[in-house]
């Protein structure tokens, strides 16, 4: 059994680990209030931008565009949403799992990472890393979004790679956070959408459709970008908050059940020097 000495000493650095989650945790619900507010003003823009667009391609007949096909390459490339900092519970661990069980083999795989944690993890399973932008995720903006995916489509149109997906975290609410793997390009639609669009008049372009969508597609795709840079940071948050407020509840019953034992010891140990008190008066008399 420990002694009191050491009881009181642990349950003192639990105090103290405790005062340190408590801080954290409060500077993630003043951050996670930040960002929903952000996210929540902002998804409404990127889900009719995302509708709209494709839409407006389910119309618009047979296409023979380089952004509605895949590429000759059989790299795809995966840009990588995740944290720089840690002790955000399965966040990042998430992230990594979406990435290495999304059917798209190792070799085939480009990372275009966002956040340390998973720069490297998977830089550790072997995966290539093709860039980092990880100080982008401290306050993303649309610039960055869109300085970010210029350099993917570039790549997209060198035939280094054939497909885009982004890896990202989706902001549902504060304590429900999904892991999310999106196609960007070659952009797909589903049936529904083709379906309504066969009784509907065909889309128009003007001057033409190659000079529409070189403009429109980049402008669609960094819209998505930036909605799930505003998500993952606010999911970021979100899972934070949650994990701080599950390790101080965990040390306030950690810290009880020290305190339960130091009275029990500290019981135990007047109990026996009271019995050789009386003991030891008894002998002499």
């Amino acid at each position: 059994m420990a002694s009191m000495r050491d009881i009181k000493r642990r349950k003192s650095s639990i105090q103290s680990t405790q005062q340190i989650t408590k801080a954290m945790k409060l500077v993630s619900t003043v951050k996670l209030q930040k960002a929903r507010n952000r996210a929540e003003q902002s998804n409404p823009y990127f889900n009719y931008m995302y509708q709209t667009v494709t839409s407006m391609l389910a119309r618009s007949g047979n296409m023979n565009h380089p952004y509605l096909k895949p590429g000759a390459s059989q790299k795809k490339a995966i840009i990588t949403i995740a944290s720089n900092r840690g002790l955000a519970g399965g966040y990042n661990s998430n992230i990594v799992k979406l990435v290495t069980s999304s059917g798209i083999a190792r070799e085939d795989a480009q990372i275009y990472v966002i956040g340390r944690k998973a720069k490297e993890t998977l830089a550790r399973r072997g995966y290539e890393l093709k860039a980092d932008y990880s100080d982008v995720i401290e306050a993303p903006t649309y610039e960055d979004a869109a300085r970010i995916c210029k350099d993917v489509l570039e790549a997209f149109a060198q035939g280094e790679i054939g497909e885009i997906y982004l890896a990202y975290t989706h902001f549902k609410n504060t304590v429900s956070h999904v892991p999310t793997l999106m196609k960007l390009l070659p952009v797909e639609f589903d049936e529904a959408e083709i379906k309504e669009a066969e009784s509907d008049v065909l889309m128009n372009y003007e001057p033409n459709e190659e000079e529409a969508l070189d403009l429109i597609i980049p402008k669609y795709m960094t819209s998505l970008f930036y909605g799930a840079l505003v998500e993952a940071v606010a999911s970021e948050n979100g899972a934070r908050m949650q994990a701080m407020d599950s390790a101080t509840s965990n040390a306030e019953e950690m810290i009880s059940d020290l305190t339960l034992k130091y009275n029990r010891a500290r019981q135990g140990s007047i109990t026996q020097e009271l019995t050789e008190i009386i003991a030891g008066a008894e002998a002499i008399s």
